[in-house]
């Protein structure tokens, strides 16, 4: 268990670089939520667009030859594997929980009513979005890799099309 934290613990520290643009990619939610008067496209389009982000691991690791590094670890190929997942779901979550909180403030704001039974069905829905996402991309990630994998990448963009 404690490889899987230490996994975790580098794929954080892998994107701290990019932590401002995973901040950004928030943002662009709230204005998408503010313009529809909707918190359920709101956390869609941010579950959308968290989904995106979860390249960053799989694109930095192969630009710095990090397979390597990995190879070298006393860590467990499946260790590594479940330390990304955890990565992905902490990242789903943290980016659910502010959406939840400050989307439904803007609205407030904007003068339109939000309920209980909204944040529950855009928590709901959110879940399930990034889930259906990330179940397509992290495999397409690590079998092609990060470029070629980078097809997966717009899954979320055509599922939040639809």
């Amino acid at each position: 268990m404690s490889n899987i934290l230490k996994s975790t613990k580098l794929d954080i520290a892998l994107v701290k670089p990019y932590f401002k643009t995973i901040c950004f990619t928030l943002l662009l939610p709230i204005v998408f939520a503010a313009i529809n008067r909707s918190l359920l496209t709101g956390v869609s389009f941010a579950m959308c667009f968290i989904a995106m982000t979860t390249g960053y691991t799989f694109s930095i690791t192969e630009k710095n030859s990090m397979d390597r590094l990995f190879g070298i670890l006393p860590v467990r190929k499946s260790e590594l594997v479940i330390g990304r997942y955890v990565f992905v779901l902490a990242m789903g979550l943290l980016s659910l929980i502010i959406s939840l909180i400050v989307q439904p403030l803007v609205l407030k704001v904007l003068g339109e009513t939000v309920g209980v039974f909204d944040i529950v069905t855009a928590a709901i829905a959110g879940v399930f979005l990034f889930a259906l996402y990330t179940v397509f991309q992290i495999p397409g990630y690590y079998k092609y890799g990060s470029i070629k994998g980078r097809v997966f990448m717009y899954i979320p963009v055509a599922g939040f099309l639809i």
